[in-house]
């Protein structure tokens, strides 16, 4: 006896990591860690995920 789920070849649908709310909680924890570091190179970094995450968010 076998059942539909171990017999589908078919991949199972892909579920979200992180919520809409989540993104906007790490957009605001980067915020105030991009106000305490004084290293440039990391607050680019930093500025360009906190404006890839609003991105998605805004996105919506």
């Amino acid at each position: 006896m076998t059942t539909e789920s171990t017999t589908s070849k078919e991949p199972t649908r892909a579920r979200a990591l992180f919520s809409t709310a989540d993104f906007r909680l790490l957009r605001t924890a980067l915020t105030n860690y991009a106000r305490q570091i004084d290293d440039r190179e990391e607050l680019a970094k930093i500025n360009a995920l906190h404006h890839r995450l609003g991105t998605y968010v805004s996105g919506e």
